[in-house]
């Protein structure tokens, strides 16, 4: 059966790869969609699609269509939340008052706190308790717009453990009720009791890759790259077998300090380079000339008390950058309107542009696991958008609670809010 959407009011489609022109990425209201099989497979105004398919008004079409007006609602592409740590269990919320107490992130990490507390827990914990956490989070994303997301591994750090979160993580993902996902291995997280670093780098490259390229569920390999976690040094080995085995790859980077990772991300040419509070404008633009995308995820300064990035000097000088919730123990957030709230009234970013960083900008590092085009409104993407409750698309950008959207459309099912 085909689904047609009709009289919407503007739609973003970010048609144009450049994405951030008005007149050519939002289409004028009056515009159609046509769904098939999980596919958009044409976009033209609803007159036109009216005509076409026989429709002789709202409700009365021959029986292999189905019609939905949409009464002037804006609609854009599904989101995409290029950066998330779905997969865990426990609790630290208790660590919002140690910071505030004084406390640094590797103060908290002393005290048994911070990533190997995550780790005990997460441990612990049986598959079909993650499943469940799992399952739940992702109702929760999708209820405000979140369609595909990317999730790491990395709260398990050791062989069997991190096998065990790709595994779960590769079960939700085949759920078609639920965002679609992009599994990477993050076993280079944190050290784990019991090993030195070094000891630690050899076991990630001499069992824990192997085994994880032999399971066949992740896409890329990602590295905690910081000083007093991974130095550049044991980054680039960790990363570098891992592309030889394979693997994307994907950092995290100078979250804290600039401890380098802005000039190895640009030297390996990652996917994605991701905090970079603190690379300096000299390595993001290495960065941007060797095709890196850098990650921001304003989410973890706003949890976290740490300053903001400054937005200007990144798009004045036109250096590709996604948006994403960094969903973990201490930013318990899955809204993308939430982060792009945050950029548009805390940073003076303009809402297309907070826009397209969590859809088509964040689609590439991000893939569909179809390889089918997403985070755009074109024909022959997947079909997963977002009908905006009320006729401005603008509104994504200005609700930090609850969602915007009246309804979502993933892989073609109708799915109300």
């Amino acid at each position: 059966m085909r689904t047609i959407l009709l009289n919407a009011g503007p739609l973003v489609s970010f048609g144009n790869k450049g994405g951030l022109d008005i007149e050519k990425s939002v289409l004028s209201s009056g515009m159609g969609i046509v769904i098939e099989a999980g596919q958009i497979v044409e976009i033209k105004p609803s007159q036109e699609l009216s005509d076409e398919y026989g429709v002789m008004g709202i409700g009365n079409a021959n029986k292999d269509v189905r019609i939905m007006d949409l009464f002037g609602c804006a609609v854009i592409p599904g989101l995409i939340d290029s950066h998330t740590h779905l997969l865990w269990a426990g609790d630290r919320s208790q660590e919002v008052r140690w910071r505030r107490e004084g406390m640094s992130y590797g103060d908290i990490a002393q005290r048994g706190g911070g990533i190997q507390h995550t780790v005990r827990e997460t441990r612990q914990a049986t598959d079909e308790d993650l499943f469940e956490l799992g399952y739940t989070r992702l109702r929760e994303a999708l209820r405000t717009g979140t369609t595909h997301l990317e999730t790491k591994s990395g709260y398990g750090l050791s062989t069997e453990s991190e096998l065990r979160l790709l595994s779960v993580a590769h079960r939700l993902g085949e759920l078609q009720s639920l965002p679609s996902l992009d599994l990477t291995w993050m076993g280079a997280h944190d050290v784990p009791s019991g090993f030195t670093k070094e000891a630690y780098v050899e076991h990630l490259l001499s069992e824990q890759l192997p085994a994880v390229v032999e399971q066949g569920y992740a896409r890329s390999a990602d590295v905690f790259c910081e000083p007093g976690w991974f130095d550049t040094g044991d980054s680039e080995d960790i990363l570098s077998a891992s592309r030889h085995a394979g693997l994307d790859l994907r950092m995290h980077i100078d979250e804290f300090v600039d401890g380098g990772g802005g000039d190895l991300a640009a030297s390996l040419n990652v996917e994605t380079a991701d905090h970079a509070y603190h690379t300096p404008i000299e390595s993001r633009l290495a960065m941007r000339d060797s095709g890196v995308t850098t990650g921001f995820l304003p989410g973890t300064p706003y949890a976290m008390g740490d300053s903001w990035p400054e937005m200007n000097e990144i798009m004045d000088n036109h250096i590709p950058f996604t948006l994403a919730t960094d969903f973990n123990p201490n930013c318990r957030t899955l809204s993308l309107p939430f982060m792009a709230s945050l950029m548009v009234q805390r940073c003076n970013m303009h809402p297309l542009q907070a826009l397209y960083a969590i859809t088509a900008g964040a689609a590439d590092t991000t893939p569909h696991p179809t390889g089918q085009i997403h985070g755009r409104l074109v024909e022959g993407a997947v079909a997963n958008l977002n009908i905006v409750d009320g006729p401005f698309w603008e509104a994504v950008t200005l609700q930090p609670t609850g969602t915007p959207f009246k309804a979502s459309i993933l892989n073609g099912h109708f799915i109300s809010h």
